[in-house]
């Protein structure tokens, strides 16, 4: 047995129960986001933050995390979620209280609500890339006209700070291992529906400087690389859950690409301590890149890591072509190589390693694959 999967075993061996050793691992997640010190928690001291796309992975994080903040330090920020599904919202978040309360409606359409709004983080956004090929104007229509709902929401607030949570997906596909730093030009193809994801997003940057420069919102925006961790559904389409699969059901995992794609990752935590720095500290009309530098590889070594880290002598990698590869809506082959210095100058840093986050998103996925109805 190598070292790589001697290490990726012991994680595994050491967590004993496992639903223990997640509660165990959620609680130190939370702990770590609240003991955060680039983030000046005392600006959310008696406010209140909206947040949108509140029950997607990256979402709940973040609410979570507000109301673990809460309970440790007496912050009594109100936590206003905005979502599609309450049901789904009382089963993560609890039903109301006196530090949240659970809003529904469709994104496309202004909230109303009856209560002073500080802050609003929208994340809510087509997370499918097929539905990006299968539903390239509804991926638009909600995309634009959600952000222009919420910047419009802002500016009736006057709230005191917005953020937009965008995509690395918005500087097209370079081709070299260049650093991208925000003010990277683009060469996305407009004739390509694929490009509907990432230049919606790009026109919400756009509405979100144009309502900072003419309403005065103070709208930033952080550019997401690819987030996982644990909170991923089971049945999660996109292309790291499926490698945690593969380890799990003890089968190989195989590429419909060569995998020569480039990009680096981030852990759940580490993207809300960056949300979280820059809504509260960022600069007005300024995009923020975020991601873990020393987590950049190709899809194809990401998946021989996984493979040999977690799947012992059960998993390969194979690859496999199919002749219908655009009916899967991927990303064209691109090296996403994020400079993250901006919004390190902010005194932010990512914490945890590439497989570190496989290793907590594995087991996570293993809980939820043995509870009865999983």
């Amino acid at each position: 047995m190598s070292r790589n999967q001697e290490r990726g075993q012991e994680r595994f061996r050491e967590s004993g129960d496992g639903k223990r050793y997640m509660e165990s691992l959620k609680r130190k997640d939370m702990e770590n986001i609240c003991r955060e010190q680039a983030i000046p928690w005392e600006r959310l001291r008696g406010k209140s933050i909206f947040i949108t796309g509140a029950t997607g992975l990256i979402g709940k994080t973040l609410v979570h995390a507000l109301q673990h903040k809460n309970r440790m330090d007496h912050l009594n920020c109100r936590i206003l979620v905005y979502v599609r599904n309450r049901k789904k919202a009382e089963r993560l978040f609890g039903e109301k209280s006196a530090e949240l309360r659970i809003y529904t409606g469709d994104i496309t359409e202004k909230p109303t609500i009856g209560e002073p709004v500080h802050f609003i983080v929208h994340g809510a956004s087509q997370t499918s890339s097929g539905a990006f090929v299968k539903e390239p104007v509804e991926t638009i229509h909600t995309s634009v006209t959600g952000t222009d709902q919420m910047l419009k929401l802002a500016a009736e607030k006057k709230v005191e700070g917005f953020l937009y949570l965008s995509s690395m997906e918005v500087y097209g596909a370079p081709e070299t291992d260049e650093k991208i730093r925000e003010d990277h030009s683009t060469d996305l193809d407009p004739m390509s529906v694929r490009s509907s994801y990432p230049e919606s997003k790009r026109m919400c940057e756009c509405l979100c400087a144009s309502y900072c420069r003419e309403y005065q919102v103070p709208a930033r925006i952080l550019r997401l690389t690819q987030t996982f961790g644990p909170g991923v559904d089971y049945h999660d389409g996109r292309i790291f859950a499926e490698f945690a699969r593969c380890v799990i059901e003890e089968r190989d995992i195989v590429l419909h690409t060569e995998g020569k794609t480039k990009r680096s990752y981030l852990y759940t935590a580490d993207a809300v301590t960056a949300i979280l720095t820059v809504l509260l500290n960022g600069r007005d009309q300024e995009a923020y890149n975020a991601a873990n530098e020393e987590s950049y590889c190709s899809i194809y070594e990401m998946a021989c890591m996984v493979a040999e880290t977690f799947g012992g002598d059960k998993t390969r990698v194979r690859i496999r072509i199919p002749q219908d590869l655009e009916k899967f809506g991927y990303a064209p082959t691109l090296h996403m190589n994020l400079d993250t210095e901006k919004l390190r100058e902010l005194g932010w840093k990512p914490k945890y390693s590439l497989d570190q986050c496989f290793a907590q998103m594995i087991q996570d996925m293993k809980n939820q694959e043995e509870e009865p109805g999983a």
